[in-house]
C-alpha cells in the first residue's frame, strides 16, 4: 500500500510517501525568509506552501518511482497548526484525493509525531512513554497501543521548544533557537550560573516560561546593554540547556516509577537536540527499557511521518469525507485523552 502524506502545518511544506511503513520519499522545504523576522509569519508561510506543494509531490513521485495512479491513501495534517498554513495543505489534499477517487485520511500533527520513531529500523514497543519536544508543544504521553494515547501531563505555558527560541533572541543568537542555544553550549561548561525551572503541584506538567524570565534577568543584571562575550554567551547557553534537559527528563524518570513500560521514545523538533538524547539515553539504561528517537530528518516536520500515521489510521478502518476541516487546536479526531 503506497500513502502520500502531505505536512503544512507551519514553516516546513513537506511531500512523502512510504509503502506498507517504509520511506520512498521524505522531502522537505523549509522556509528560510522567517529567520529574519525571528519567528514564523503566518502569511509568509501559507504563500510559500503554495509555491512548494506541487513542485515537491511531482519530485517525491519520482524518487519513489512510482505513478501518481499507484498511490492507495492520501494522508495530510489538519491540526494543530497554523490556520491558513493548514488550509492549503488540507485543500490540496482533499483536491487529489478526489481527483484520484482514493480514500482521503486528515492526521492530528502531534500524533505524527508521535509515532514518527516507527518509521527508523529500531521501533518503540507498546506500551511506552512518549516526550513531544516542539516549538510549540510539550507533552509526556503514555502510549498504549495506535488507538489510545493518555496525557500525562502538558505545559502551562511556553513549550521547551519556545523557550529556546526566545532565549536565543534574547542572547543575539537568532532564530531558530535550538539549534544554536546547542551549539554554543557545546563550548560552554559547569559554572555557578543557575536557571531554576518552576516547579508545580501537578506532578506531569511543565512550565518554562520562568526559566527564560530567570536569563532576561541575568542578562540585565550581568550585562546591562554591555555584548555578553562569546564565552559567556557559551556559558550561558550550558546552563540554560542544561535547566530545560533536567525539567524534561525528571518528568520521564518520575513516569517510569509509576507506569510500566517498554520503551522511552522522544519526538519533535527538540528531539534533535544532542544532551536531551544522550540523557533520555541513559535513563533507559538505568531502566531497562529501550530508547527511540528518530533519525533528524524526522524529528522536524516532516510528510513521512503524516503518511505513517495515516496509513495505521486507514488500517484500523477509520474513514473520513472531504468536508472535514482544518483545526489550529486540537483535532476532534484525536486518539490524545
Amino acid at each position: 500500500m503506497n500513502v502520500l502524506g502531505i505536512e503544512t502545518s507551519c514553516d516546513e511544506t513537506s511531500v512523502a510517501i512510504i509503502s506498507n511503513g517504509n520511506v520512498l520519499s521524505n522531502l522537505v522545504a523549509s522556509q528560510d525568509i522567517h529567520k529574519i523576522y525571528g519567528g514564523v509569519v503566518p502569511e509568509l508561510s501559507s504563500r510559500a506552501h503554495l509555491q512548494m506543494i506541487l513542485p515537491l509531490l511531482k519530485k517525491a513521485i519520482q524518487e519513489a518511482k512510482i505513478s501518481i495512479n499507484d498511490i492507495d491513501v492520501v494522508a495530510v495534517t489538519a491540526g494543530p497548526g497554523l490556520i491558513g498554513a493548514l488550509l492549503v495543505g488540507l485543500t490540496f489534499a482533499k483536491g487529489l484525493s478526489y481527483s484520484l477517487n482514493k480514500p482521503f485520511i486528515p492526521v492530528n500533527h502531534i500524533e505524527g509525531h508521535i509515532f514518527s520513531g516507527f518509521l527508523m529500523k529500531e521501533k518503540p514497543e507498546f506500551p511506552f512513554l512518549c516526550l513531544v519536544v516542539s516549538g510549540g508543544h510539550t507533552l509526556l504521553l503514555y502510549v498504549e497501543n495506535d488507538l489510545k494515547i493518555k496525557k500525562l501531563g502538558s505545559t502551562i505555558d511556553d513549550a521547551a521548544g519556545e523557550a529556546f527560541d526566545k532565549v536565543s533572541k534574547l542572547l543575539g543568537l537568532g532564530y531558530p533557537g535550538g539549534p544554536l542555544i546547542q551549539k554554543y553550549a557545546e563550548n560552554g561548561s559547569e559554572t555557578n550560573i543557575k536557571f531554576p525551572v518552576a516547579k508545580l503541584k501537578s506532578e506531569y506538567d511543565f512550565s518554562f516560561s520562568g526559566v527564560k524570565t530567570s536569563v532576561l534577568r541575568f542578562i540585565q543584571k550581568e550585562f546591562g546593554e554591555n555584548k555578553i562575550s562569546e564565552n559567556d554567551l557559551a556559558n550561558i547557553s550550558f546552563a540554560f540547556q542544561n535547566s530545560i534537559v533536567d525539567a524534561l527528563t525528571e518528568k520521564v524518570e518520575l513516569a517510569l516509577k509509576n507506569y510500566k513500560v517498554k520503551s522511552i521514545s522522544l519526538v519533535g523538533g527538540v528531539a534533535a537536540n544532542k544532551a536531551l538524547r544522550e540523557k533520555l539515553n541513559d535513563i533507559s539504561k538505568k531502566n531497562n527499557v529501550s530508547f527511540i528517537a528518530p533519525a533528524l530528518e524526522y524529528c522536524g516536520d516532516n510528510g513521512a511521518m503524516i503518511a505513517y500515521r495515516g496509513q495505521k489510521l486507514f488500517e484500523a478502518g477509520l474513514k473520513y469525507d472531504l468536508n472535514y476541516n482544518a483545526y489550529p487546536g486540537l483535532l476532534n479526531n484525536t486518539f490524545i485523552i
